[in-house]
């Protein structure tokens, strides 16, 4: 507990920019929650353009729009 699932589409992150990333977030859960650092998961997943709305968009954002706390601008 807790754990934050980033999908995306396909990106070449560096080592350094992926490590950056986790550890904002990481850092975010673990003020928010206030809970330790070592419980915090966190999973990226890349997912191609000619999918996204069928594997992401509809079942994650529009039927679970009661669930997002920020909503995507397009």
């Amino acid at each position: 507990m807790p754990h934050v699932s980033i999908r995306h589409f396909p990106a070449e992150l560096t080592p350094e920019q992926e490590s950056s990333l986790v550890a904002a977030v990481t850092r975010a859960v673990k003020d928010a929650f206030g809970c330790d650092e070592g419980v915090v998961s966190i999973a990226l997943e890349a997912v191609e353009p000619d999918v996204w709305n069928e594997q992401v968009y509809l079942p994650e954002i529009v039927a679970r729009s009661h669930l997002l706390r920020k909503t995507p601008n397009y």
